[in-house]
C-alpha cells in the first residue's frame, strides 16, 4: 500500500512540475541551472578534487582556474539536462522546428533498426524524445532508480515521448532489445560511465585502464545492426543540436580464432574512442562529476 501510495504521490507531482514547466520560458532552464552550478562549485564544492583528477587525465595543462571554469560550465550543462527533462510532457513540433538542429539524419532509414553510442553529453533525454518525435523511435537502456518515489517522478517524465526505456539490470532486457531492432527502433547504450563485473569489461578511455559495459558489443556481433554515435550538445544560438555519426565499424576486429572477452574488449576500446573524440569537441558539456576512472577489478 505504501509503494503504491508512493507511486502515485510522484506521478501526481511530475504532473504538477511539468504544468508548470510548460508555461515558464525555456530561458529558466539556464537561469536554474546556473544557480545550481553556483551552489555545487563556489558554495558546496561537491566532488572537486574528482572533477579534477578527471581533467587531470585527459586535459593535463589545465590551470586550477581553467578547470573550476570547465567544471562549472560542465554542471550547468548536467543541470540544465535534469529541467530538460520537465520539458517532455509539453514538446511539440514547433519548438522542434524552430530550436533543433538535426545533424546526419539523412543517413537513418526508416525501415531499419540501429544500435546508437551516446554518452552523458548535452540533453541526451530530450534529445531522444524529439528524435522519437521526429525521426526515429527508440528504446533507450536505463537503470531504475531503488527509490520508489524518485523512479516513479522521474520515468513519469521520461515516458512522455516516444522514447521506451528498457530497465539496464532486467532479466528479460535482452529479449528486449532484440524485440527493439525487429520492430526497427534505435536502440540507445550509453557507455560513458564506469561498469565492473560481471556487466563490465577492463578496457581504455582517455589512455586509462578502467571499466566499460560491454553489452553494446555482444549486440553488435550478435545482430549485425549498425552501431551509430549518437549525441546531443546546444550550441551558442541556443539551439539544441542532435548529431547522427558515421557508422562505427568493427568487422576488422572480430576474430574467431580468439578469445571472445579480447574481441568485446577491442571493440568495446573502439566505441571508448569514439566517445573520447565526442567529449573532445565538447568538453564543457560531458558529465566530469562521474567516477568514470575507478580501479576495474
Amino acid at each position: 500500500m505504501k509503494v503504491q501510495f508512493m507511486k502515485k504521490l510522484a506521478k501526481f507531482f511530475s504532473s504538477i512540475v511539468s504544468g508548470v514547466f510548460s508555461i515558464i520560458p525555456w530561458s529558466f532552464n539556464i537561469f536554474f541551472a546556473k544557480v545550481f552550478a553556483f551552489l555545487w562549485v563556489d558554495v558546496f564544492s561537491i566532488r572537486k578534487k574528482i572533477v579534477h583528477a578527471n581533467l587531470d587525465i585527459v586535459f593535463k595543462n589545465l590551470t586550477p582556474e581553467q578547470k573550476n571554469q570547465l567544471m562549472k560550465k560542465s554542471l550547468i550543462a548536467l543541470a540544465r539536462s535534469f529541467f530538460d527533462v520537465m520539458r517532455i510532457p509539453s514538446l511539440t513540433s514547433e519548438w522542434i522546428d524552430q530550436s533543433v538542429i538535426l545533424h546526419g539524419a539523412e543517413k537513418i532509414k526508416k525501415e531499419q533498426g540501429y544500435l546508437f553510442l551516446s554518452l552523458h553529453l548535452g540533453s541526451g533525454d530530450l534529445g531522444a524524445a524529439v528524435v522519437s518525435h521526429k525521426l526515429k523511435p527508440l528504446s533507450l537502456i536505463s537503470k531504475r532508480f531503488k527509490n520508489q518515489f524518485l523512479d516513479q517522478f522521474w520515468f513519469s517524465l521520461r515516458t512522455k515521448s516516444q522514447t521506451e526505456f528498457i530497465d539496464a539490470h532486467a532479466k528479460n532486457n535482452a529479449f528486449e532489445i532484440l524485440k527493439a531492432l525487429k520492430n526497427k527502433r534505435g536502440v540507445v547504450f550509453v557507455l560513458d560511465q564506469f561498469m565492473g563485473k560481471p556487466y563490465g569489461i577492463a578496457s581504455t578511455f582517455f589512455g586509462r585502464t578502467t571499466g566499460t559495459a560491454y553489452g553494446l558489443s555482444l549486440f553488435a556481433q550478435k545482430t549485425k545492426a549498425p552501431v551509430v554515435p549518437l549525441y546531443t550538445y546546444w550550441d551558442n544560438q541556443q539551439k539544441l543540436n542532435i548529431v547522427f555519426g558515421d557508422v562505427i565499424q568493427i568487422e576488422d576486429l572480430i576474430d574467431d580464432s580468439i578469445d571472445q572477452n579480447l574481441v568485446n574488449q577491442r571493440i568495446t576500446n573502439r566505441f571508448n574512442s569514439v566517445l573520447e573524440s565526442i567529449i573532445c569537441q565538447h568538453p564543457d558539456q560531458w558529465m566530469w562529476v562521474h567516477r568514470r576512472w575507478k580501479d576495474f577489478e
